[in-house]
């Protein structure tokens, strides 16, 4: 089996030059691959200049992280792809847990290690923590991590599990798979998309899952920080495109409405504390989903072929109710 490591790199020459020598130095024979996404900062020649026994793909111009991946993937032969952000440290022989796990079970497409805080090298990062979970109303999050709380690592996921999603910063995935469902989907150009992928994998037939056997380290907010109004707008409009392309009609009917209703008191609070241009971009969320809903509808349409997961596949509680009313901190303290 080859494996092809392959980073989605935009304006990240620091992180390259910072990151880039962990990989190659714990990768094995993996091939490493750079994917230049329309860098304006000298990235290229970085490459060219200081790490010359790595493949590059040039793009002219930024396609977003989907847009970018599906362009350079379609131009990478392997039996597997690992997608890697370009703020990952990795660790000696990250790869060997991680491809053990897909060689045991053939139905388990995609699969995600520990990831830790480079920042609080104990504590569980935020995008990807222990394995992606979502609630029954959309909303992700993690085994080490309910929206702004964060765990410390003390080796409480230190297991092999299967999960809803694997994380866009570190995933290996079997390529045929990849290519077989289309790649991401582009019209989400960054934030959600690797959750989608992991529905429809699902919806496919296959399983996501979750190593702790192997551990990386990811500094988070490499392209855009978290209270960058645009990244609040990529996740409201992507939340809300993500249930209506996946969601059985008989849940959609429901839980769609009680979604929105829940995006605008987000607003509203965004407003009320300081952040009235994250509370515009919910706002501005609402309206392109809505204005292009004929899109969105066609891309539903699409999606159909496969089965909608019910209920059993995802979180059956309210995790916005079980963090902010009921307190709960950790999945642990979630009912099953």
């Amino acid at each position: 089996m080859t494996t092809a490591v392959v980073i989605l790199n935009f304006n990240g020459r620091t992180l390259l030059q910072k990151f880039l020598p962990s990989v190659i130095q714990y990768s094995g024979d993996a091939r490493i691959i750079v994917v230049d996404n329309g860098s304006a900062d000298s990235s290229s020649k970085l490459l060219a200049d200081q790490f010359s026994q790595i493949e590059c793909i040039q793009i002219d111009t930024n396609l977003g992280f989907c847009g970018g991946y599906n362009f350079a993937l379609k131009q990478v032969k392997a039996d597997r792809y690992v997608l890697l952000n370009s703020d990952v440290e990795v660790t000696p022989d990250w790869l060997l847990p991680l491809a053990a796990v897909l060689d045991r079970n053939p139905s388990i497409a995609a699969v995600q290690p520990k990831i830790l805080s480079h920042r609080s090298r104990n504590q569980f990062e935020y995008a990807g923590a222990a394995g992606g979970m979502i609630d029954s109303l959309g909303y992700p999050f993690c085994r080490g991590r309910i929206f702004f709380h964060q765990e410390h690592d003390e080796g409480q996921y230190n297991d092999d599990r299967e999960i809803f999603w694997s994380s866009g910063a570190c995933m290996m995935i079997q390529s045929k798979l990849f290519h077989e469902l289309g790649g991401f989907d582009e019209d989400f150009f960054a934030h959600m998309e690797e959750i989608d992928l992991c529905w429809r994998l699902q919806r496919a037939g296959h399983k996501i899952y979750y190593t702790g056997a192997s551990t990386v380290f990811h500094v988070g907010g490499g392209t855009l920080s978290s209270s960058n109004p645009r990244k609040t707008y990529l996740n409201f409009r992507n939340g809300l495109s993500l249930l209506y392309k996946n969601l059985p009609m008989e849940e959609l009917l429901i839980k769609f409405p009680v979604r929105l209703v829940l995006d605008w008191i987000a607003a509203t609070k965004f407003a009320l504390s300081g952040s009235p241009r994250d509370g515009l971009a919910v706002m501005k969320a609402h309206f392109h989903f809505f204005w292009y809903w004929k899109k969105e509808r066609s891309r539903r349409l699409r999606a159909s072929r496969h089965d909608f997961l019910k209920p059993s596949n995802r979180y059956a509680g309210f995790i916005v109710w079980d963090f902010f009313i009921l307190g709960k901190r950790k999945v642990t303290q979630l009912n099953s």
